[in-house]
């Protein structure tokens, strides 16, 4: 098989955790061209993972389905159940074209239909991925710590100029990202804030990031976060792509169950993730791969803020126990 397309057109870190597949289908297949579709907002993470060949956008497909037939797809595995993108693919004559069987749409436009469930499943994200190798004959799945190690991301866009002199100038970078666009549950944003004194107090140089959106809503809630000495704000003023080689030049990132925790993890870099005891949005299916992640999570069973809202189990985790940790890491510029 020589040109395989994983669909995966959801969020950040939904697509870090499939980039294990990728990296198992190259080795497996050898000589393979591995292609990736996803929303053009994620093209530079995408990018950024060296066993990938190349990028499709959703939106770019969607306006013109022709693209694919250049392509010489034989398979495609829908990861992401995506109704616009199956219909395509079956038009354009892909023989091979799996995804899950829960899907009624999908007995429609895929021709291999892998009978599982990921909520009702003990696995992690990354292992329920695999389960969809079986439309090609792949049976087997790798535990975390053999996903983990697959995982080839690399920065490829260069850090601005406008904010490349603080950064490089700044001692020991601990990132935090303390928004999630609501899509986990978040730890209080003033333990952030007692955090980001601590560290500076200890000589570290707390970096903020997230969208212009986010930040405008930390200056609401926190206002005087962003007036503390040695913080560097970049809410609002890096790309995605230029955020990945933030990162990778940080010592370390602390943040809920989001996208650039999973990044960080990536790229090897040190991560403290703030997880619910809750399923699915539990440690068990959600937490990052990398060996540098930590997960923070109580050990019970919880269903309280099941229904949203603000966790109590999240927020009984202390900023000292975060602080603890981040003293144990090996920083590069010591």
């Amino acid at each position: 098989m020589k040109n395989i397309l994983i669909s995966r057109t959801d969020n950040l870190g939904d697509v870090v955790l499939t980039f294990p597949m990728a990296a198992y289908l190259k080795k497996h297949f050898q000589g393979s061209r591995i292609l990736f579709l996803g929303k053009k907002y994620t093209a530079d993470l995408i990018k950024a993972c060296n066993s990938i060949d190349e990028f499709i956008s959703r939106e770019d497909l969607i306006r013109d389905p022709d693209i694919l037939r250049l392509k010489n797809i034989e398979a495609v595995i829908f990861v992401y159940p995506d109704k616009k993108i199956a219909k395509i693919c079956k038009q354009n004559d892909i023989s091979i074209r799996i995804g899950t069987s829960h899907r009624i749409f999908h007995w429609f436009y895929t021709n291999k239909r892998i009978n599982f469930s990921r909520k009702k499943s003990n696995l992690h994200e990354a292992q329920l991925n695999f389960k969809l190798l079986k439309g090609i004959g792949i049976k087997e799945i790798p535990s975390t710590e053999s996903l983990g190690e697959l995982l080839d991301v690399s920065p490829k866009i260069d850090i601005p100029e406008s904010i490349k002199s603080d950064l490089e100038h700044a001692r020991k970078k601990i990132i935090l990202h303390p928004k999630s666009k609501g899509s986990a549950r978040e730890w209080p944003l003033e333990n952030y804030f007692f955090l980001a004194q601590k560290l500076i107090s200890a000589g570290y140089t707390p970096v903020i990031t997230g969208t212009k959106e986010e930040g405008d809503k930390i200056r609401k809630e926190q206002n005087n976060f962003f007036s503390l000495p040695e913080l560097i704000d970049l809410t609002g003023k890096v790309s995605l792509g230029e955020l990945i080689s933030v990162i990778s030049k940080s010592e370390g990132l602390i943040a809920c169950s989001t996208g650039p925790l999973h990044i960080a993890s990536a790229l090897g870099v040190n991560t403290i993730g703030f997880y619910p005891p809750i399923k699915p949005m539990h440690a068990g299916r959600w937490k990052p791969l990398g060996k540098l992640s930590t997960v923070l999570s109580l050990d019970k069973e919880c269903t309280d803020c099941s229904k949203g809202g603000n966790c109590a189990c999240i927020e009984s985790l202390r900023v000292e126990q975060v602080f603890t940790i981040i003293e144990k890491w090996d920083t590069k510029n010591d």
